[in-house]
């Protein structure tokens, strides 16, 4: 089958991939939404023909995005995911035993439907006892739910259509707001090498309600420029004072004690983009 998905990844850089079957396709009233089955990454989910997530790579997101802000607050009981509907940050949250419950707040409930029919090795974890999943606006949630959550993960699509609001300033004090009294948040935010001025704006922002605000990075091939930032902000702890040689083994296959030390430890082209933020 000579079919291939193309992502339009800047308005210079494309990156195609060979598919073997169109698994789904459909118009949602949000986005366009598909599934492949790609030669080289699998099954893989795209929104507005930009690549989410595949089979073989998404374990270096979910798990950068979840362990990181977990492993940093030592006891993360109540959990929220806005965004994510494929499930895998929610997987990534229930390894973590002191988690009492895992909220996912998804606008588009047919990524949810689709995730689970096309895409299990990342949506098993949906079912859990443990997790509440929520149809809703994220910014809605957060601004109806103040004082509620040890940890909030803002695992959003690109700062674009339903996700735009997510990268504003208003939407980070409303974050801090549901956090408890020494919570903290991580949200994905985007590529050192082709969103810079998001990168710097949204440390600034973030930076300007958090007392203490880091920046961290992991290598995700499907994404821009495969160098992919995170960013975090936190009432109390720092995730760069973390004792690695205390953190359980959480049967990862990227993260791990020492990644999540070297994750902070930013070339100069990128803590140039901090020092700017």
């Amino acid at each position: 089958m000579n079919c291939w998905f193309t992502e339009l990844q800047t308005d210079h850089m494309k990156l195609s991939c060979r598919v073997k079957k169109v698994l789904c396709e459909e118009k949602t009233p949000f986005q366009h939404l598909a599934v492949y089955d790609t030669v080289q990454f699998g099954r893989m989910l795209a929104l507005d023909d930009v690549i989410q997530t595949t089979v073989k790579d998404e374990f270096v997101y979910h798990e950068m995005i979840a362990h990181v802000g977990l492993n940093t607050h030592p006891n993360p009981r109540r959990v929220l995911v806005i965004g994510g509907g494929d499930g895998g940050s929610i997987r990534e949250i229930l390894k973590h035993s002191s988690v009492e419950q895992a909220t996912l707040v998804e606008i588009d409930e047919r990524v949810i439907a689709a995730a689970r029919e096309y895409l299990p090795e990342i949506s098993c974890a949906l079912d859990d006892p443990r997790v509440r999943v929520i149809v809703d606006d994220g910014i809605k949630h957060v601004k109806e739910n103040r004082n509620t959550y040890d940890m909030i993960i803002v695992d959003s699509t690109d700062p674009v259509g339903p996700a735009e609001g997510l990268f504003g300033k208003a939407f980070y004090q409303d974050v801090h707001d549901a956090l408890t009294e020494d919570g903290l948040f991580v949200a994905q935010t985007e590529s050192p090498f082709f969103n810079q001025d998001i990168i710097s704006r949204v440390f600034r922002d973030i930076r300007s309600i958090f007392p203490i605000t880091r920046l961290f990075l992991a290598c995700v091939p499907t994404y821009p420029g495969g160098l992919w930032s995170f960013t975090m902000g936190s009432k109390k702890y720092d995730p760069r004072q973390v004792n690695v040689l205390e953190l359980p083994d959480l049967k990862t296959k990227y993260y791990s004690p020492a990644i999540h030390r070297a994750a902070f430890e930013l070339p100069p082209f990128v803590a140039e983009l901090v020092e700017q933020g």
